[in-house]
């Protein structure tokens, strides 16, 4: 989706890679299984640091509840990389089973944004600092929050490179490289992910 948008955008497995980039984006997967092989293959302090210096960062499913300073249902073990200030409870919707997909009200976009939710997580607690950017009715009746903005991060709990709409990542760029710009026109003359 981003080399489309005319970004490059490259595979970040060891400490010079992730050196070498503007940007990072924490996929959609295992949240476990993620937070284990950011362990074992030494990149959790690296990733750690550059998300304290404040790299952009945009994290989907799996990738939100690693960029979450608080997962309510994790497993002991599992790290946490503190990157945006919300608490989300892991698979909020049930079981692969009860995956879905529904068109959301985006802040900032017309016609809404068609979502892909695998397994899902949902956010319970926004921090004071932190944009709802779209919410759904959860899992409990009330609604929560599903697209958050905090500075120059941005987490979804969805899949949005599956809907085939560019939209929010360039929603990203935007918010990481020009903040005070429409979305649209975010610079992309360094920018590398």
């Amino acid at each position: 989706m981003f080399e489309a948008l005319g970004v490059g955008a490259s595979a970040v497995a060891d400490a010079p890679a992730l050196a070498s980039v503007d940007a990072i984006v924490i996929p959609g997967g295992e949240s476990t299984a993620i937070s284990r092989l950011l362990e074992t293959s030494g990149m959790l302090g690296p990733l750690r640091r550059r998300i304290e210096e404040g790299i952009p960062a945009f994290g989907t499913c799996a990738g939100m509840i690693l960029l979450a300073g608080e997962v309510l249902d994790g497993r002991p073990d599992q790290h946490q990389l503190g990157g945006i200030d919300i608490s989300v409870r892991r698979n909020a919707f049930g079981r692969q089973v009860d995956s879905f997909e529904t068109d959301l009200d985006v802040k900032g976009l017309d016609p809404p944004f068609h979502a892909v939710f695998i397994r899902a997580p949902i956010v319970e607690r926004a921090g004071v600092g932190v944009e709802t950017l779209a919410s759904i009715e959860g899992y409990d009746g009330t609604r929560r929050a599903v697209l958050c903005r905090q500075g120059c991060r941005m987490v979804s709990a969805f899949h949005p490179e599956l809907s085939g709409d560019p939209r929010l990542h360039e929603m990203f760029l935007t918010i990481a490289f020009d903040r005070d710009a429409t979305v649209g026109t975010a610079s992309r003359s360094r920018t590398n992910l």
